[in-house]
Order: C-alpha cells, then structure tokens, then sequence
C-alpha cells in the first residue's frame, strides 16, 4: 500500500532507538524527510549513520537536544523548518514509590513527558494549519488511561498528553491538519530491554525468563507478549498518512488488549 509519504518532511523526538527510531526508519522507507532526536550527539549521529545505511538515499538528519533543557529545545525549535509531520515520541519512564518521587522528579517528568509535544506542537501548528495539512502524532500509552501505581509520575504525564492531543485536534477544523494518539501497551524497547535485563541480573536470573514474567502477570493482555516497536510505527505510519484523514482527534489502541473498557 502507498501511504503516500513520499516527499514529507518528520520530526521525531526521542528517536535514536526504540519505537522513535521505528517509526523514522518506517518514514524513511516511504520516501519522507526525517529529522531525528536525541540527548547525546554521538548516538545521534550514530543513529543516523544506521538509518542511512538501512535505507539507501534516505533524506535524514538529526538534532541532540534535552527535553529537560529548555533552552536546549529553543535551540532545536530554531532549527526546525516547515513540517508535515510531527511524532511526540520522547519520554522517561521507570518504577518507583510513590514516596520517593520528590518534586524535582515530577517537574522533570512533564518538562521532558509533557512540555516537549507543548512546545514542539505550538511551534509547528501554525504552519500546518495556514498550509490547511499537516500531522500531529503522540505516542502514548495504555499507562495514561489505566495509570500504573508504580509508575505515577509517568502515567499522569501521559494522562496529560492524551488530554492535549484531544484540545489541539479541536484547533484543526476546517482543514486537513490532524491530531492523533498512539495508545500503545507494553512494548519492548530498548529502555525496558535494558531495565528487564539489569533486574534480571540483580536476580540472577536469564533475562527471557524474566521477561516472560513480567508479561505474564499482565492478565489482560490479549496479545501475551511484547509488543514491538514496529508494530506501533506500523500505526504510526498510517496515521501520518493522507490515508488516515477521516482520523482526528482520537486515542488509537495498539496495546495488544491490555484495556479492557469497550471505548
């Protein structure tokens, strides 16, 4: 199928692995201009170098910036252009009490979870609504709907995407800009493949034995396993698409069946 794709222009944050890094190289193989994200200039520079070399004459470039910094994203703001695509991929996440998350964590966790689509979409809206085309994507969570104990600060960030996708998409009527969320379940990335191996090694346990169980104790999983980061870029693909046009302002699910509730 066509998506259509060919001659876009992306920005994707967070994308030097994981699902940001899919959903690129998915971009990527359908003709569009990436420009992807990272902390650290040498892994995305590194991460360019794979992109390059898994799609022949693919057009990508890459930005570092911090989403804790905000100075660090006004550098990256000014050196973005026009886009059609916007994918709000970045995103910190990790167990703990939640006594211990003092204040100063929280304040990172919605400078980096939530300010970074606040002020990456603010800066590209305009252009895409005075083009009348344009996508805006979030790659959220099943954890912003069903907010996870362990995980409060992430889930109430997430909670909070889920709400600012919904009040931007009310900003697009009248043209063919769309703003859509990715509700994705438990996938397997990079940064939990690294959290699932250092606990297993702290257990002394294999790390596939591990993983098993983690997933294991999710009883509404339909899918009873992972997910993986190309299959939520699939999605993602299809709804920076034209083909997805009649999409707006919806919390799509790729969660493998993790919620439960009809809507």
């Amino acid at each position: 199928m066509d998506l259509q794709l060919a001659g876009k222009s992306a920005f994707v944050s967070g994308s030097t692995q994981g699902i940001g890094y899919a959903i690129a190289q998915g971009l990527l193989r359908e003709g569009a201009a990436v420009v992807i994200n990272g902390r650290d200039a040498d892994r995305v520079r590194a991460a360019v170098a794979t992109l390059e070399a898994a799609v022949p004459g693919a057009a990508v470039s890459g930005v570092a910036a911090d989403f804790a910094d905000p100075e660090q994203v006004s550098r990256l703001l000014e050196s973005l252009g026009d886009l059609d695509i916007l994918v709000n991929n970045v995103g910190l996440f990790e167990l703990r009490p939640f006594a211990e998350i003092a204040d100063q964590e929280w304040q990172r966790y919605f400078e980096v979870n939530l300010m970074s689509s606040v002020r990456l979409s603010r800066h590209v809206l305009p252009g895409m609504l005075a083009r009348t085309w344009g996508r805006i994507l979030f790659v959220g969570s099943e954890s912003g709907v069903n907010v996870p104990a362990d995980m409060l600060h992430y889930g109430v960030t997430k909670a909070g995407m889920l709400a600012l996708a919904n009040g931007l998409a009310k900003l697009t009527h009248g043209t063919e800009v769309t703003v859509n969320t990715i509700l994705g379940g438990p996938t397997y990335s990079d940064g939990v493949a690294g959290t699932v191996a250092r606990i297993a090694a702290a257990q002394g346990i294999p790390g596939e034995v591990l993983k098993g169980a983690i997933i294991g104790q999710n009883q509404t999983s339909l899918l009873e396993r992972f997910i993986e980061p190309r299959e939520i870029a699939n999605l993602a693909l299809y709804l920076a698409s034209p083909l997805s046009s009649a999409t707006n302002g919806a919390a799509v699910r790729a969660d493998g069946g993790v919620l439960t509730a009809m809507l």
